[in-house]
């Protein structure tokens, strides 16, 4: 099960930062990722992280301004987004994936959580 905390309301310019809190004791063996879905448009891919933490991989569109990181040890993953522009408004969701390496493909993904809700104002 995955939680998804963290979200807000902020001005253009400000920051956030996405808690994602898993239970179970299988957490490491998934990567985990960070998706987004605006107002009247399909969900997309925004970042991943690799089981132990090493690697990464970001859509453009967060490339520079977002943070993904994760605590094995505590079972959560945080997103650390920064420069955040209206058009980062969206409901944020963390899911897990036991599957390829740095999956980009929301089908790769076997849990979900609730989903959390980011506005940036102008």
């Amino acid at each position: 099960q995955l939680q998804a905390s963290g979200g807000g309301l902020v001005q253009a310019g400000g920051s956030l930062r996405l808690t994602c809190a898993a239970s179970g004791r299988t957490f490491r063996t998934y990567h985990m990722g960070w998706f987004r879905q605006a107002p009247g448009k399909e969900r997309e891919f925004a970042v991943t992280i690799s089981r132990g933490g090493g690697s990464t991989d970001y859509a453009d569109t967060v490339k520079g301004r977002f943070t993904i990181s994760r605590d094995n040890a505590k079972n959560t993953v945080y997103l650390q987004m920064n420069s955040l522009k209206p058009e980062d408004t969206a409901v944020y969701y963390c899911a897990a994936s036991p599957g390829s390496w740095l999956p980009k493909d929301e089908d790769e993904y076997v849990y979900w959580g609730q989903g959390t809700q980011v506005t940036v104002s102008s």
